[in-house]
């Protein structure tokens, strides 16, 4: 296993579960958004303004590309990065996992967050959460080599359920 790869919908967690796991794990923890920012200099909400989506996209295909290189890091993708066919080729290429977080959940930790530029714009938050998620969980779900149910679990035990799940599929190899 040279890469664990979370992907799921923003806010389901994977920046803070990331960071836990990469720390217990004693391996790089890698945020791709964050990334694409820090090389850009700006907010994704910015890269969105001025170049779209599909710049930002372009942008972060570039970045995955780049990090699925490196070997004995935990990365979180931005929600969207699985969409395209490029970066699940990419991401495939690591353990990827699965934080599944029902849409409801989802919509209340981010009903009052406006740093996300696709759900800015929306003028019924829970509707485009409920959207995305519909349009986004096949393709998590196939992309995924395991699933991992967050839902109000603690991020710790989180985390601790996540590693244990690592190890054992390590040892199977």
């Amino acid at each position: 296993m040279e890469n664990i790869v979370l992907i799921g919908l923003m806010g389901a967690g994977k920046s803070t579960v990331g960071k836990n796991l990469a720390s217990r794990i004693g391996w790089t923890f890698v945020d791709t958004d964050q990334l694409v920012e820090k090389r850009c200099g700006t907010t994704i909400s910015v890269i969105f303004e001025v170049e779209g989506e599909k710049g930002f996209r372009n942008r972060e295909q570039k970045i995955i590309e780049e990090v699925m290189n490196k070997k004995k890091q935990v990365i979180a993708t931005g929600g969207g990065a699985p969409i395209q066919l490029q970066n699940r080729n990419l991401l495939s290429k690591g353990f990827v996992v699965y934080l599944f977080s029902e849409p409801i959940s989802v919509w209340k930790r981010l009903k009052t967050d406006d740093s996300r530029p696709i759900l800015r714009n929306s003028k019924n938050l829970k509707k485009t959460i409920e959207s995305l998620f519909y349009q986004r969980d096949p393709i998590y779900r196939k992309l995924a080599d395991h699933v991992m149910i967050g839902g109000n679990m603690q991020v710790k035990q989180l985390v601790a359920n996540l590693e244990s799940t690592i190890k054992s599929k390590q040892n199977l190899k």
